[in-house]
């Protein structure tokens, strides 16, 4: 999961800072900040908005609970109700961008429907000028 969400993060930022335990040599190929140990409260300082996706659920809500205290706006791996914002289905191409969201009810249809979008644009089949 956090690979994944790193991988989505990179389309749009490079000003990532990842913490872990163990870091994967896939996100260790992102142009990313990384620290490979575990998480301390003190790395909440200065963050604006954060990921959590340790797959630890209990550590998750702990970690949710440290930056709701610090007004930092979370999301939580899998867990919508932890959630101050949720990720919608994304496709970039170039300075277009499509985000289809459907709350965290529906992700699997939110992810069909931007890839229908994408097939449709890549294909010429949606003129969008």
């Amino acid at each position: 999961m956090a690979c994944h969400k790193a991988i989505i993060l990179h389309r749009f930022t490079d000003r990532v800072i990842v913490i872990a335990p163990e870091i994967s040599e896939d996100i260790k190929q992102l142009p990313f900040e990384w620290k490979e140990r575990p998480f301390e409260a003190t790395d909440l300082d200065g963050v604006q908005l954060l990921f959590v996706c340790t797959g630890n659920h209990k550590l998750n809500r702990e970690i949710r609970e440290m930056a709701k205290s610090k007004g930092i706006l979370t999301s939580v791996c899998d867990n919508p109700q932890l959630c101050d914002f949720v990720s919608p289905a994304i496709y970039r191409n170039e300075n277009l961008t499509i985000a289809v969201g459907s709350d965290a009810q529906q992700v699997k249809r939110s992810i069909r429907i931007r890839d229908r979008i994408k097939t449709m644009i890549e294909n010429d089949n949606l003129q969008i000028d």
